[in-house]
């Protein structure tokens, strides 16, 4: 069976995605209403302000999707970093004279 003729995973479906999705959003809005029934007891000014929390979160999520997208360059490899005499390395075991 070739890759082309593989049935894609779970979670690379479309339908799954978008169902995965609005049902973020739908949490995401159910705790920005939620914010209405209850009383804050704020240690901070800022932490007071309506819907402060899932702003801070998004902000925080966005600064490690936009890092990470700026380390990728620098820690990404070849396909074939380990090349072929690598492997037979690691998969041939060490004689006992081999050791220093």
């Amino acid at each position: 069976m070739s890759q082309s003729d593989a049935r894609p995973g779970l979670f690379e479906r479309p339908g799954v995605i978008r169902t995965i999705i609005a049902l973020i959003v739908l949490i995401c809005a159910g705790l920005v209403v939620a914010e209405f029934f209850y009383t804050k007891h704020p240690h901070f000014g800022f932490d007071g302000w309506f819907a402060f929390y899932p702003l801070a979160g998004f902000v925080a999520y966005c600064f490690i999707v936009l890092t990470a997208k700026m380390l990728r360059p620098a820690l990404r490899r070849n396909e074939d970093y380990y090349n072929e005499r690598d492997r037979q390395a690691l998969q041939t075991p060490m004689r006992d004279d081999d050791h220093e």
